[in-house]
């Protein structure tokens, strides 16, 4: 897990909600240049951390709607996830597209993304597309980092990530493109594509989704 993604309609909103659940503070994040979006950091050390990532009232809206759903979002939720590429597949995003695509799901084509941090400095990765449907989004979206620093590396972690389990209306199909796709994390059945992250807080164990 690289890291989860927390979409909400505000960031204040989405940010005051996560900071009252887990009782922490979350770090400073930065804008998404190009995409109309900003977001705010947790750290759960090593190189894993969540986002919570709105609508940048100070960005022109970008020329195709907002990735994970943010135009018509109304509740604040666990819309997605981030994988590294995992181990026992090829190191490189287009080995682990054709991966995908031989068991069924297209998970786009390579994008390039960057975001610019308060101090100016600015990070920039490549990933798959994160527009790609991905089962409703339980199926994470894979990033390469390359030369960037990773951004959870310069973030506090008072919170530790436990796992992440998923719900699908077709969990056999949707387990399959997991274990396609290199991962071990658990599908069951359930109404709809639903995201549950376990976190160890200074709450105690909570559930997000």
């Amino acid at each position: 897990m690289d890291h989860l993604v927390f979409a909400s309609p505000g960031l204040e909103q989405g940010v005051d909600l996560i900071e009252e659940r887990l009782g922490v503070t979350m770090s400073p994040g930065g804008r998404h240049a190009g995409f109309g979006t900003w977001n705010r950091l947790l750290g759960f050390g090593g190189r894993s951390y969540m986002e919570v990532v709105s609508i940048d009232p100070d960005q022109p809206p970008p020329d195709r709607p907002r990735w994970f759903g943010l135009d018509d979002l109304r509740v604040p939720r666990l819309v997605t996830w981030c994988a590294a590429l995992p181990t026992g597949t090829a190191a490189d995003l287009p080995s682990l597209l054709t991966a995908g695509r031989d068991a069924g799901i297209d998970l786009g084509e390579p994008r390039q993304g960057s975001r610019a941090r308060d101090d100016g400095s600015v990070l920039r990765w490549t990933m798959t597309d994160p527009w790609a449907d991905r089962a409703g989004g339980v199926i994470p979206f894979f990033i390469d980092w390359g030369d960037s620093p990773h951004p959870a590396g310069a973030l506090p972690h008072d919170c530790r990530f436990v796992g992440v389990r998923v719900e699908h209306p077709d969990a056999e199909r949707v387990a399959g493109w997991m274990r396609a796709l290199g991962l071990d994390t658990s599908v069951e059945e359930g109404h709809a594509p639903r995201i549950i992250a376990t976190l160890e807080t200074p709450n105690g164990l909570v559930e997000l989704s």
